[in-house]
């Protein structure tokens, strides 16, 4: 049983190709990237069946699309979750490629 006292972080684990997302120590998801010069494609998004209903999906992605801000890497959202995501934040629709966007029913800006 995990408490809301525990540390919630994200990381990238690029030999995994994978940011993840542990509760302390415990892995609890990830969301699974393939790279592709100056973009990456997230292709994959799980949380462990124990983790969900806590908000740790939405977590994980701000991290992973904050990071990608950070580096100056676009997206492309291939993952359901992270299309979804990106759509209701508009604040994260910039990082997928203006030519791309429709592709991801992502609005032109």
């Amino acid at each position: 049983m995990t408490t809301t006292d525990e540390t919630v972080t994200v990381t990238d684990n690029p030999g995994n190709g994978r940011f993840e997302i542990h509760v302390g120590d415990v892995l609890a998801g990830f969301t699974e990237y393939r790279p592709r010069g100056d973009r990456f494609s997230f292709v994959h998004t799980e949380i462990g069946e124990e983790f969900g209903g806590r908000g740790l999906a939405s977590r994980l992605i701000k991290g992973a699309l904050d990071e990608m801000r950070a580096r100056d890497i676009g997206v492309l959202p291939y993952c359901p979750f992270v299309k979804r995501y990106i759509q209701r934040h508009a604040d994260y629709q910039d990082l997928v490629p203006a030519a791309e966007r429709a592709k991801f029913e992502i609005p032109a800006g």
